[in-house]
């Protein structure tokens, strides 16, 4: 399908961060190109609709939606967009784009391979990456439990990090925290609402499996900044439970990839937390790696 990519709408999820919200719709409102609209969906148990006067450059629809997930309120919000958009963005409302970010990413859908279905928005500020070395190891890479390329889904069905790209890059996955997409490709795919509440590794599946029939690119100078809520995980053994629960649904979703190279893989994931914990002396690793021994027993019982 080849269309006119000149109109874009933007959709936003978002919980209990009005600044965060307030925000990410500033870094909307200073953009060279300005998106055609902006549909907020709120699962918030408090309005936060308060401030939106503020932001009457935008073309701004709001939406609530209970109970909250990202999965949810991403689809929801996609289910409506004008029918006059073309392109789709999905931004998270801890991200500010780069000013002349959406042009250039609109620059880039103009001239971009008929086969291109998602675009990323490139990464500035990359967090500190763990175990550096350990994932970068040659033995690692060819038993398919990591990889030192970026954007690369492993036989054990791990994600590695894309980092800051200097040119446009094709890649395996991506976040779809800074995202756009071709709106059919949005209406024919949708998130899968199994992945509920913070719904970690929602973005990896989604963009996977959009990359087994169409190619996703990283556009290098469409830049935006990343500022995570400190808590938003939860508690380390909340994450610790959820990063193996959710991990070995998506490989098990995903019949190419291993099971087996999956425990393996996050076995080693729990004892760099550990040796992480007695480094750092921080209980946080501590309580992620007996969050990790709990999914695995869930994971084990499920499977009777």
């Amino acid at each position: 399908m080849n269309t006119k990519h000149d109109k874009i709408c933007i959709v936003i999820p978002t919980k209990d961060r009005p600044r965060k919200l307030r925000s990410v719709l500033q870094s909307l409102v200073s953009q060279t190109q300005k998106p055609y609209e902006v549909i907020i969906v709120d699962g918030s148990e408090k309005s936060t609709v308060d401030f939106l006067n503020d932001f009457n450059e935008l073309r701004i629809k709001y939406l609530t939606l209970q109970p909250p997930s990202a999965t949810r309120q991403r689809n929801f919000g996609i289910k409506s967009v004008s029918k006059d958009c073309n392109l789709i963005g999905l931004i998270d409302d801890d991200v500010a784009l780069e000013e002349r970010a959406i042009e250039r990413m609109m620059a880039f859908w103009k001239t971009s391979d008929i086969n291109v279905g998602g675009a990323a928005f490139n990464l500035m500020n990359h967090p500190e990456i763990y175990a550096e070395k350990f994932k970068s190891m040659r033995i690692t890479e060819k038993l398919g439990l990591y990889s030192k390329t970026g954007g690369k889904v492993t036989a054990a069905g791990f994600h590695t990090l894309i980092g800051n790209v200097k040119r446009n890059e094709f890649v395996d996955w991506f976040s779809s925290g800074a995202s756009v997409w071709k709106k059919h490709i949005l209406e024919s795919y949708a998130f899968d609402e199994w992945y509920t509440g913070y719904s970690y590794l929602e973005d990896l599946d989604f963009s996977y499996t959009v990359g087994k029939k169409y190619k996703l690119a990283v556009v290098a100078d469409a830049g935006f900044f990343h500022y995570p809520a400190s808590g938003g995980r939860g508690s380390g053994f909340e994450f610790g439970m959820k990063e193996v629960l959710n991990r070995l649904y998506f490989v098990k979703k995903h019949e190419e990839l291993s099971v087996f190279k999956c425990f393996l893989a996050l076995k080693i994931r729990q004892l760099i937390s550990v040796w992480l914990f007695l480094k750092e002396r921080k209980f946080y690793f501590l309580s992620r790696a007996f969050g990790n021994s709990v999914g695995f027993i869930k994971a084990i019982v499920q499977n009777r």
